[in-house]
C-alpha cells in the first residue's frame, strides 16, 4: 500500500452510514410528491451526483425551472436531516483514523456532491470541520461525479499530486470519478457489494469500516 500526502473523502454513506435515510427521502419526494413512479431500487441506483442532475436524469432538464429544483433539493435534504439526525455518527473506527492521520501530517479534505447545506450538518452536528483543509461541495463544481473535477480541485486546493492522495468513497460513480482523477481508492461497503465495483482499476481495499487493520498501512 502506498504511502499518501492527502485523504480525500466523500461523505454520505463513507463517513456517516446514511444512505439509506437519503433513498427514503429522495423516494419521498419523487414518489409522494412529483409522481415519477419508481421503485425504491430505481431510486437508489439514481442517487449519484448532484441533486439537480438527479432530477434532470429522471424528469429532463426543461422539467423545472432553477428555483423549483433547488427547492425540492434542500426540501429533500430537510426530510433526511429530520430523520437522520438522532442517528448522526461516524463510522466506526472514524473518529481514531482522523486523528491519527491528524497526528501523521496527512492533508484531508471533503469531496461531496452535496450541497453545503447537507455537509454542514454533518460537520458541525459531529464537531469534525477541523480535521478538513477545504471541502468541495456540489456548489464547488460545474459536473459531479463520476466527472473527476471534484477530487482533482480538492487536491489542487492541497496542493497534493493525484497520485499522492487517496480517496474514501462508497459509490461506483463516486470510485469511477476517482479513476478519472488517477486516484487510488478506498471503498466503504456501506451501501454497494464489491460486485458492484468490479469494472474499477483503482481500487487498492474494500473495507467495512475504518478499524479494518488494512488501513494502517497507510500511515
Amino acid at each position: 500500500m502506498l504511502k499518501p500526502k492527502a485523504f480525500l473523502f466523500d461523505l454520505n454513506g463513507t463517513m456517516i452510514d446514511d444512505m439509506e435515510y437519503h433513498a427514503r427521502a429522495w423516494y419521498s419526494i419523487l414518489n409522494e410528491d412529483l409522481n415519477a413512479g419508481l421503485s425504491y431500487a430505481d431510486v437508489k441506483k439514481e442517487m449519484y451526483g448532484k441533486n439537480r442532475e438527479l432530477l434532470h436524469r429522471i424528469f429532463g432538464s426543461e422539467h423545472f425551472t432553477s428555483e423549483r429544483e433547488d427547492e425540492l433539493s434542500l426540501e429533500k435534504e430537510r426530510r433526511y436531516q429530520k430523520e437522520y439526525a438522532a442517528s448522526l455518527a461516524l463510522i466506526n473506527g472514524l473518529p481514531d483514523f482522523l486523528k491519527k492521520a491528524k497526528a501523521n501530517h496527512i492533508k484531508m479534505a471533503i469531496g461531496s456532491a452535496a450541497i453545503p447545506f447537507n455537509i454542514n450538518f454533518v460537520l458541525d452536528g459531529l464537531q469534525i470541520r477541523d480535521y478538513f483543509e477545504t471541502i468541495v461541495s456540489a456548489d464547488d463544481v460545474k459536473i459531479s461525479k463520476p466527472d473527476p473535477e471534484t477530487f482533482v480541485k480538492a487536491a489542487g486546493i492541497l496542493g497534493i499530486a493525484p497520485s499522492e492522495c487517496i480517496v474514501f468513497e462508497d459509490a461506483p460513480k463516486g470510485v469511477e470519478a476517482a479513476e478519472n482523477a488517477n486516484m487510488p481508492c478506498v471503498v466503504l461497503t456501506t451501501m454497494h457489494e464489491k460486485e458492484e465495483f468490479i469494472n474499477y482499476k483503482n481500487i487498492i481495499a474494500f473495507v467495512k469500516d475504518y478499524n479494518d487493520t488494512i488501513l494502517e498501512t497507510l500511515f
